[in-house]
């Protein structure tokens, strides 16, 4: 496994939103009383992303300062126990307690006999999620990376996906995926799969787990997609959106979409990578090597391959160890 990144960024005390407000821990729900959408943000899908848990720490401690115009706003915080466990000299171990939270949204794990810390909170969590109009999902990666838009699954929502990501503007990448094979997103449940669904997730993958810089693009993506939502009023997002634009620097960038063509599952746990690789890195020649499974070996297939999120972490039988995709013009 590569060195562990710098931890830049507190992770909060967040016991003071434990009780939530519609009888779901961690969970707060605020109705307007008005017509409009069900808008929903999460953070602490995986513990150790703690970007995202800052800024909805942040915007529920202004909640005096704030009213939800229309419709309907939920902040939830996700996987609590695994969070419990953030320790800054081992935070890898936070990530999840049983399983991944972010690959269990299908009916078939949610309303099965299978037990986990992770589908325990998914079960309470289902019908903010299957509610939600608008919901927008904060995460963050294990290497540095510019950040990027996880749109959704070709052919179920990612277009979706994609159209609202322009609307916000940010962030430079947005990218257009295949799923994973080991089991669903929240962002692919239900009706945000459904291209014929107005219905819309999307999952912003804000930088390196520690770094600074990483929570100030979950705030500039919070404001804006609450902004777009309509979902907070105005009084208290437009001097926050105006702040956060004039410290940006640079300025957004030119949005590009990545569409991934397959992904690169390990079969054993001999796989490995033919040389440390970064996060967004362009392979120019279709053909080059970039891993090994036992006597199985992936190659670039195609001029420009993109390499989306190279796993750092020891390989486990079925899991996405690095997607590969390409840039549309």
């Amino acid at each position: 496994m590569n060195p562990l990144p710098p931890i830049e960024l507190q992770a909060p005390d967040l016991s003071r939103w434990a009780g939530g407000n519609c009888g779901v821990p961690y969970v707060w729900s605020f109705d307007s009383g008005r017509p409009g959408p069900q808008v929903m943000v999460q953070a602490l899908t995986h513990g150790n992303e703690i970007c995202g848990a800052i800024v909805l720490d942040r915007l529920l401690a202004d909640q005096a300062q704030w009213q939800v115009p229309r419709g309907r706003l939920t902040l939830a915080f996700g996987n609590l126990e695994a969070y419990a466990r953030w320790d800054p000299a081992d935070p890898d171990r936070s990530r999840y307690v049983d399983e991944d939270f972010n690959r269990v949204w299908a009916d078939e794990a949610l309303c099965g006999p299978r037990d986990s810390a992770e589908l325990r909170r998914a079960r309470v969590l289902r019908p903010f999620v299957d509610a939600a109009d608008l919901l927008l999902d904060l995460h963050s990666m294990r290497e540095p990376c510019e950040a990027l838009m996880v749109c959704g699954a070709d052919g179920r929502g990612g277009d979706k996906g994609v159209a609202l990501s322009r609307q916000l503007g940010v962030p430079g990448v947005l990218l257009v995926d295949t799923g994973h094979p080991s089991g669903l997103r929240m962002i692919e449940r239900g009706a945000f799969a459904d291209p014929r669904d107005a219905r819309t997730a999307v999952l912003i993958e804000c930088g390196q787990h520690w770094e600074r810089a990483a929570a100030d693009v979950a705030q500039d993506t919070l404001l804006r997609f609450l902004a777009h939502a309509g979902a907070l009023d105005d009084g208290y997002l437009r001097p926050r959106l105006q702040a956060q634009t004039q410290a940006q620097t640079p300025p957004a960038p030119r949005q590009r979409l990545l569409r991934v063509t397959e992904a690169v599952v390990a079969h054993s746990p001999g796989f490995r990578f033919a040389r440390p690789f970064r996060g967004l890195q362009v392979l120019p020649r279709a053909g080059e090597l970039i891993a090994t499974d036992g006597t199985l070996r992936f190659h670039a297939p195609h001029d420009d391959t993109v390499l989306v999120m190279p796993s750092v972490t020891p390989p486990k039988v079925g899991a996405t160890m690095v997607r590969l995709g390409r840039y549309e013009a």
